[in-house]
C-alpha cells in the first residue's frame, strides 16, 4: 500500500491529463468497487457562484443536528485532503492513501482524471464511514461531471451566469443547460436561479422530469430586521433571528437555499429544530471567502471570487462590510477566465495592484494580467510569486489600508497557506 506522500505524488500526477467531462469511466470504475454511490444518501450541489457556502451551510446545520456527514468539494486552497470531509474532521493521511491504494489497484494501467479519482475516493470513503448524508459539490457543469453518477435526495442549482465557456457554452441558456443536467426524475429541485434564460432553462427540464422545483424569492425568500438579524419564510417555515456567521450579503441567499434543502430533508427523516439551525448558522465559515483577519499589523481580506458575478459579489462586500484608507489588492487569475472583465470590475475599488502568479500551468502571467487592464489610475506592480507578491503589499500597506487577495482560489489557498499555514492538520 502506497503511504500519503506517495498517494498524494501519485494523485498529483494525474493533473497531466486535462480536464475530461464525461460519465463513462466513473461509471466503469464504480461498478469495479462495488458502486459505492448506490449505498449514500446525497445532496448534488451544481452552480456558478455560492455551491462551497450552500455546501457548508448544509454541513454545519446538519453535524449540528446530530447526523454523521460527508462533504466533498473543490478545487482544495493548500491540501488535497480539504476536498473530503465527515462533519468537523477531514480526511486523515492513513485513510487517504488507504483510498488512492485501492484506487490505483483497480485501475492498473488504465487512466482517470485527477477529479474523477477525488470523486472516488469521497464516494468510497463515505460509503465505508457510513455517513448518514453526503453532499457533494459539481466541479464543472453538471451534466457530464464526475460528480453525476448519485442520484440524490435534492438536487441544487445555485445560479447560473457565464464561466468556463470554453466547455459549458457560450451562452447563458447554453450554461445552464449544463448545470441543469443534474436534475433526475423523482429528485426535488431546490435553487437561486435569476429570472433570466437560466431560469427559463431549468424550469423546463424540472417540468420535463415532472419534479417539483422552489426557487428563492418565489416559493421561499429571505428578509431583513432592523437589529441586522434576518428572517426565513420557507414552503413549510418560518424562522426568524437568524445571522450568517459568514460576511457578505448574498450569504443570505445561499443560507437560504441551504435552508430550503433542510425543509425537505425534514419530511424525508433528517429534522431540524428552530434552535439548531439559529446557534449553527452563526458558526458557519468557508476559509478563502470574504474572510478578513488581521496578520502581523496588516489587515488582510481573502476572497476565492474568480468569475464576473463573484466580482460584482466581493466589489459589494468592499462597499458595504468594510472600511479602509487604501485598497492594496494582490491579484492573480487562471488564464482561460475573462480576465479583463474581472479587472474592469475590481479596478476602480483598488488603488494599488500587485499582479502575480501561483504555482500552476494555467495560471495567468503577470505580463498577462497587465495587458488584461482597462485605464487605472494606480500603481501597479508585478511579482513572480505569491510570497514575493504579499511581501510588497505588506510593505506598500499601512495599518488602516486593506489588503485584498483574490481572482483566483489557487493565489487565495498560497496566500492563506503562507499567512495563516495549512487548513488541514
Amino acid at each position: 500500500m502506497m503511504n500519503y506522500q506517495q498517494a498524494w505524488a501519485y494523485l498529483d500526477n494525474l493533473q497531466f491529463f486535462k480536464i475530461k467531462l464525461g460519465l463513462d469511466s466513473m461509471n466503469d470504475f464504480l461498478g469495479r468497487v462495488g458502486n459505492p454511490q448506490e449505498r449514500l444518501r446525497c445532496i448534488h450541489i451544481a452552480g456558478t457562484n455560492g455551491k462551497g457556502s450552500v455546501a457548508m451551510n448544509l454541513l454545519t446545520l446538519l453535524t449540528g443536528a446530530g447526523y454523521k456527514v460527508g462533504l466533498y468539494t473543490s478545487p482544495h486552497l493548500s491540501s488535497v485532503r480539504e476536498r473530503f470531509r465527515i462533519n468537523n474532521s477531514y480526511i486523515s493521511e492513513d485513510d487517504f492513501a488507504a483510498g488512492a491504494s485501492r484506487i490505483a489497484g483497480v485501475l492498473g494501467d488504465r487512466q482517470i482524471t485527477y477529479f474523477e479519482f477525488t470523486t472516488a475516493m469521497a464516494l468510497l470513503w463515505f460509503a465505508e464511514q457510513q455517513v448518514d448524508l453526503a453532499i457533494l459539490e459539481v466541479g464543472m457543469g453538471g451534466r457530464l461531471d464526475a460528480t453525476n453518477v448519485v442520484r440524490p435526495e435534492v438536487a441544487v442549482i445555485t445560479n447560473v451566469s457565464m464561466d468556463h465557456e470554453a466547455y459549458l457554452g457560450t451562452t447563458l441558456a447554453q450554461v445552464a443547460s449544463e448545470k441543469a443536467g443534474i436534475i433526475k426524475a423523482g429528485v426535488p429541485v431546490v435553487s437561486g436561479v435569476a429570472d433570466d434564460a437560466s431560469r427559463q432553462v431549468v424550469e423546463q427540464r424540472c417540468a420535463e422530469y415532472g419534479v417539483e422545483l422552489r426557487l428563492l424569492g418565489r416559493d421561499f425568500y429571505h428578509e431583513g430586521a432592523v437589529d441586522g438579524s434576518w428572517t426565513y419564510h420557507g414552503t413549510e417555515q418560518t424562522i426568524s433571528a437568524l445571522r450568517c456567521g459568514m460576511r457578505g450579503a448574498y450569504q443570505r441567499d445561499n443560507s437560504s437555499l441551504a435552508l430550503a434543502v433542510c425543509e425537505y430533508l425534514s419530511a424525508k427523516g433528517w429534522p431540524l429544530s428552530h434552535e439548531v439551525i439559529r446557534s449553527r448558522l452563526k458558526q458557519v465559515s468557508w476559509p478563502g471567502r470574504l474572510e478578513h483577519f488581521t496578520h502581523q499589523g496588516h489587515h488582510f481580506l481573502l476572497d476565492g471570487a474568480h468569475n464576473p458575478a463573484g466580482m460584482q459579489s466581493l466589489c459589494a462586500g468592499l462597499a458595504k462590510e468594510f472600511s479602509y484608507r487604501r485598497l492594496v489588492c494582490v491579484w492573480a487569475a487562471m488564464a482561460d477566465k475573462d480576465i479583463a472583465t474581472s479587472l474592469a470590475t475590481i479596478s476602480p475599488y483598488c488603488d494599488v495592484l500587485i499582479f502575480t502568479r501561483p504555482e500552476s500551468e494555467r495560471s495567468a502571467t503577470a505580463a498577462q494580467l497587465r495587458d488584461g487592464l482597462g485605464p487605472f489610475s494606480g500603481t501597479v506592480c508585478e511579482e513572480p510569486g505569491v510570497e514575493q507578491a504579499l511581501t510588497r503589499a505588506r510593505a506598500l500597506a499601512t495599518d488602516d489600508d486593506l489588503i485584498l487577495v483574490a481572482g483566483s482560489l489557487y493565489l487565495v489557498g498560497a496566500a492563506r497557506c503562507y499567512l495563516l499555514g495549512e487548513l488541514v492538520g
